[in-house]
């Protein structure tokens, strides 16, 4: 291959984290979570509904993304997965439209985000297996911190376009510029934020072609008959034999819970400061541009520092940041900021938040970026699909997890605030369990 052609491979790589990361940062995180709250009303009750809608996606995801890795092993051709889930993700953020505030029903909102989630779940396991084919191993962590910090640019552009452009105050039906949305949508009926959902359909759709374009998968072997039966089979060894690669079952343990943390953060900000500050959907979308920015930043800086000392240190830095943000936004609220009490009307809640929003974003993109080249230095090069198969699975086996801990702690306490308590325990399990990890792996035995 040319080096004309192998950047040209990396750019359409990286296409993927810009085309999919609007359903992070738009439907997860800044725009649609806020929205919710807005409809349902009740901050405690809507925080406990987007955990168990995320849980049950996150539970489907555990159960079948090992299978889907292993059958594309044995089967090759990823990118024929990476278009049927590339369909759902478009299907399932498209229909969001529909959440209007005269006629919302909970559970289908639900249910059409949770399809779109898993959609880019799986998709995301199918190209984060080409990694290791993108360059030699030394290059693998500034790859991937690109890629990321691309896409949050990606994120950060769609969002502005969002606040600028679309997403009104519930208060002014303006957007954050002052403008009625575009294209004349009914501020009254929340068209302006309701379009998140196929603007987010649109952006993936238009950003996958270079992508499509000029991503290919390595030559293989046609799949012989029984192809299925092969990679269940194989599965079935790979599983069986984690006891003895200490380093490999010891990562996907530890990552199995920091990611879960990190995903609780990213799923709950919005809500969470909607509810505790009071921010309306364009105070939500602010505190995400500035997350978004610190997140491009240090994860193109988390990459070049992930080739030059590994992985490991890398992701240990950004779990011990992220506890700190944990502890500390449980200590913000409009009385007190970190224990000490402030006077009515002040801005210093609000300007806590959005430092926290800052560290959130620099330590949590580096963290996934580092993350994901760590898993190749983990994995088998031969079983790279399925092994980041098993990565999603530790990523989501518990998933269900910090949604399910956060919405019964916030259903049981009635206070949201309480409520994300248990994301602090399960960043330190995380941490405790990556000593065990070595920095090439068991191969370095």
């Amino acid at each position: 291959m040319t080096v004309r052609h192998s950047r040209r491979r990396i750019w359409g790589w990286f296409f993927f984290d810009w085309a999919s990361q609007p359903y992070n940062t738009l439907l997860i995180t800044f725009i649609f979570a806020p929205y919710v709250q807005e409809l349902v009303g009740d901050g405690s009750r809507a925080q406990a509904a987007w955990g168990f809608g995320i849980a049950a996606a996150g539970a489907v995801i555990a159960l079948l993304a090992p299978v889907l890795g292993a059958l594309a092993d044995g089967g090759g051709r990823r990118m024929r997965w990476i278009w049927g889930f590339s369909a759902l993700y478009v299907l399932g953020s498209s229909m969001l439209w529909f959440a209007a505030p005269g006629d919302f029903h909970l559970l289908p909102v639900l249910a059409f985000f949770a399809l779109g989630l898993i959609g880019m779940e799986f998709a995301t396991i199918f190209t984060n297996a080409m990694l290791p084919d993108l360059g030699p191993r030394h290059e693998i962590g500034r790859i991937s911190g690109n890629g990321w910090a691309f896409g949050y640019l990606g994120g950060l552009i769609a969002l502005a376009v969002m606040l600028g452009f679309f997403a009104e105050s519930a208060a002014t039906g303006r957007t954050f510029l002052g403008l009625p949305p575009a294209f004349g949508l009914d501020p009254a009926q929340r068209e302006g934020t309701r379009i998140v959902g196929p603007l987010t359909a649109v952006w993936y759709a238009v950003f996958m072609i270079p992508f499509f374009l000029w991503v290919r998968d390595p030559r293989r072997e046609p799949a012989p008959p029984g192809v299925l039966r092969r990679a269940l089979t194989d599965l079935g060894r790979t599983l069986r034999a984690l006891p003895q690669q200490r380093s490999l079952a010891a990562y996907l343990a530890s990552s199995m819970f920091y990611r879960d943390a990190l995903n609780g953060m990213y799923a709950f900000g919005g809500i969470y400061a909607a509810g505790v500050l009071g921010w309306s959907v364009v105070d939500t979308g602010v505190f995400g541009i500035v997350a978004i920015i610190a997140g491009a930043v240090f994860a193109w800086i988390g990459g070049h520092a992930d080739s030059r000392f590994g992985p490991k240190p890398v992701i240990a830095g950004a779990i011990l940041v992220l506890t700190a943000v944990a502890l500390g936004v449980v200590l913000v609220d409009r009385q007190s900021v970190l224990g000490l009490p402030v006077a009515a009307g002040s801005r210093l809640p609000d300007l806590a938040f959005y430092a926290f929003g800052a560290l959130i974003g620099a330590a949590g993109g580096v963290l996934q970026a580092a993350s994901r080249s760590m898993m190749v230095r983990q994995a088998d090069p031969r079983r790279m699909t399925e092994a980041f198969g098993l990565y999603a699975l530790s990523g989501k086996a518990t998933s269900f997890l910090a949604p399910l801990l956060i919405g019964v702690t916030t259903a049981l306490s009635g206070s949201q605030r309480i409520g994300v308590t248990p994301i602090i325990g399960l960043f330190l399990l995380g941490l405790v369990l990556l000593a065990w990890v070595k920095a090439d792996g068991d191969r370095a035995e």
